[in-house]
């Protein structure tokens, strides 16, 4: 069953209250009096009760939408994992007081795992979208100004090689046998393991690269033959298993084994389609010479990661998800986007000014941005929207007049208030996280991005007041 909020308070809470009364930070106070809205709370109890149909009226005391909401925020506040969070409000008064726990028991990490997973994206913007509308409310934002910026969150892979990508396919697949040769016993085809071939394999390739001469490339060519045979050898036998599953040649004794038999079976097909496309782009890329095979797969476990590349010098190469980040006054972010596909930044500025329009009332009197946003049709557009000084520049131009235009002071001062944007992204990745999602998939990126959004919102929006 689940509360919005508590109850009822016990002598515990009311101890814990006066001794952490001085030790509460500014922000905190802001931000404690913003989370006891009626309507934030209203959101995260209906996704909370969509969990099961009668969730609101039937079974033990859950843990109520407030303590919910509190403890995901200060967990991606301060950046922490889920066994971090249950850890530090346990040992901490002032966060049990934060979080509305009190005296009571503060829920475990795979509890909190679990209630995360039950606000999908689309509960997250509305939350941020309910705080951007209390923001307002108390004047912290006008949204006079508006700037914008894309940066990179990288998914939780490790770099991708072919060799380590077919080496994380033969581990899964071999993996996935053993657990159904437990169940199944010897019936059918037998699980023949060749996880020690194939680090063989990977150590030779390693080897191999590092070496120099003439013989050095062949050497690779030949371990990594070596290494997509022995890997398709895998993917054929886990295609057996799967079939002997469905075939019914391999069968568990008990209902509830037959039931984890067929889960195993639904992650062999799903796993096996992906090693198949990781052998024929590395066949393409040695073999054929073609390193730009479309489609390219760097994650056998996150597939939708994308191969994004932003010009960096300390990282020219990232692998993830881009997003779009957009402020207006007092560093409040009035708008984030994960990405499904890499846009190009030029086609964000339109869209971008409208959802600032639709969410604060109105067109900005200022949008600044990098030169990667600047198109002659996205300014001029911005100009019938109403917008009256578009400070992006265009590095390319040979036109006097828009050089001249460029150096007018109100455009360098744009100029210099834009850079902020960048800091602001900086902040979002050191403090909340996004520099790396530890959450999986599409759906868990956009949680992560939002729920490091709000949290920064929060503490900008407390500072905001105290000054």
């Amino acid at each position: 069953m689940i509360d919005i909020r508590r109850q009822q308070r016990n002598f515990g809470d009311g101890f814990i209250q006066e001794t952490v009364d001085e030790l509460w930070e500014d922000w905190m106070r802001h931000a404690d009096l913003i989370l006891v809205d009626e309507e934030l709370l209203e959101i995260v109890y209906r996704a909370l009760q969509r969990r099961h149909p009668r969730s609101g009226t039937h079974g033990r005391p859950g843990t109520p939408a407030e303590v919910v909401l509190r403890m995901l925020l200060l967990k991606h506040i301060r950046d922490w994992s889920f066994a971090t969070l249950e850890r530090e409000v346990r040992g901490n008064l002032l966060y049990c007081e934060f979080t509305r726990v009190g005296g009571e028991k503060v829920p475990d990490a795979k509890a909190m795992g679990r209630l995360a997973q039950a606000l999908p994206p689309e509960v997250i913007e509305k939350l941020h979208a309910r705080i951007i509308t209390i923001a307002q409310n108390r004047g912290v934002v006008s949204g006079k100004r508006m700037r914008v910026d894309t940066t990179v969150v990288e998914t939780n892979i490790h770099y991708p090689t072919d060799s380590s990508l077919l080496g994380d396919g033969v581990r899964v697949l071999t993996r996935l046998m053993k657990k159904v040769t437990e169940i199944t016993g010897k019936a059918g085809t037998s699980l023949r393991d060749r996880t020690r071939s194939v680090q063989c394999r990977l150590i030779e390739i390693c080897r191999a690269t590092r070496a120099k001469g003439t013989g050095a490339m062949e050497r690779v060519k030949t371990a990594y033959r070596k290494l997509v045979e022995a890997t398709g050898r895998v993917a054929g036998q886990a295609k057996k298993f799967s079939a002997e599953i469905a075939e019914g040649v391999k069968r568990a004794p008990g209902f509830l084994q037959q039931a984890r038999l067929e889960g195993l079976r639904g992650e062999l097909d799903a796993v096996l389609p992906r090693v198949k496309q990781v052998m024929r782009q590395t066949r393409s890329r040695l073999f054929g010479g073609n390193t730009r095979t479309e489609g390219k797969l760097v994650s056998i476990f996150e597939t939708e990661t994308e191969i994004i590349r932003k010009g960096k010098a300390s990282k020219p190469t990232e692998f993830g998800k881009m997003i779009k980040v957009q402020e207006a006054e007092n560093q409040i972010v009035v708008a984030y986007e994960v990405y499904e596909q890499r846009p190009n930044d030029k086609d964000l500025l339109v869209p971008a000014v409208e959802i600032h329009q639709h969410r604060l009332g109105r067109v900005p009197a200022m949008v600044a941005g990098d030169a990667g946003f600047y198109s002659a049709h996205g300014e001029a557009k911005l100009g019938d929207m109403g917008v009256k000084r578009v400070s992006i520049p265009n590095h390319s131009t040979k036109s006097v007049e828009r050089r001249r235009h460029q150096k007018q002071r109100w455009f360098r001062k744009g100029q210099k208030w834009r850079t902020g944007c960048e800091g602001r992204i900086s902040i979002l990745k050191r403090r909340h996280g996004l520099r790396r999602c530890r959450y999986k998939g599409t759906a868990g990126m956009k949680r992560w991005v939002g729920l490091g959004v709000i949290g920064d919102n929060l503490i900008n929006i407390g500072s905001t007041i105290v000054e």
